[in-house]
């Protein structure tokens, strides 16, 4: 067997790893169906509907507070997005995907600044400080 054709055996058998945009987007799922929850609970004789998204919810929060956990372990994502996920996400899951959201353009802006780029960001933080003239 080639190596290309073991590569494509091997990249069919994966298991969808625990990323953080695997958890960002399983957040993101877990918020939309909390607002779904919430429209039917306002809407008047939907209380079927509503006993079904109060089950995914409850469900999903078990899950991402399963996920999450095991995030936190691998060190894939902060303690502060663990606990909007975990603590905050059974009252509100906005509060997690808001943290995915919040973590996400702190990791670009990390990566910009560790790629060396002359941005107008890096020159400002680099001119600020103790030592600047």
């Amino acid at each position: 067997m080639s190596t290309a054709a073991k590569d494509e055996v091997a990249a069919k058998s994966r298991v969808p790893s625990l990323s953080f945009e695997t958890l960002k987007k399983l957040s993101f799922t877990h918020s939309g169906v909390y607002i779904l929850l919430l429209v039917v609970w306002l809407v008047p004789g939907l209380a079927v509907y509503e006993s079904i998204f109060g089950f995914i919810h409850g469900v999903g929060w078990i899950l991402m507070v399963l996920l999450i956990l095991l995030a936190l372990r691998a060190r894939v994502v902060p303690l502060r997005t663990g606990v909007a996920v975990g603590v905050l996400g059974g009252l509100a899951p906005f509060f997690g995907s808001w943290e995915f959201i919040r973590e996400g353009r702190h990791r670009e802006g990390a990566e910009t600044a560790s790629a060396g780029g002359d941005s107008e960001a890096g020159v400002a933080e680099r001119s600020v400080g103790p030592n600047a003239r």
